[in-house]
């Protein structure tokens, strides 16, 4: 009976941290896609000369915060539907 309290807090504990997970990739992301955009259009109004260069390298940022929000929320994923965490503990409980 033991092992079936020590699953169900797992998961307890794996729900909150994959919902912590999700607001804290999607409130990084928004932040960056703010900065990214303030600062591109203050570089482009400065020098519109160069907003092509600009443009570019703005999307190969927008790519990488992308990435990285995109590989936290298919860790959570791998949290929520394949968790390592109980299967280690059944292993070591032997069940």
């Amino acid at each position: 009976m033991e092992n079936l309290a020590l699953i169900a807090q797992v998961q307890a504990n794996t729900a909150i941290a994959v919902g912590l997970i999700f607001a804290f990739a999607a409130l990084g992301t928004g932040i960056g896609f703010g900065l990214l955009g303030g600062k591109f259009l203050e570089g482009v109004a400065r020098q519109p000369e160069v907003a092509a260069m600009l443009q570019v390298r703005m999307f190969i940022v927008a790519g990488l915060l992308d990435a990285l929000s995109i590989i936290g929320v298919a860790f959570a994923c791998l949290l929520m539907f394949a968790n390592p965490l109980i299967a280690a503990l059944k292993a070591v409980a032997g069940g």
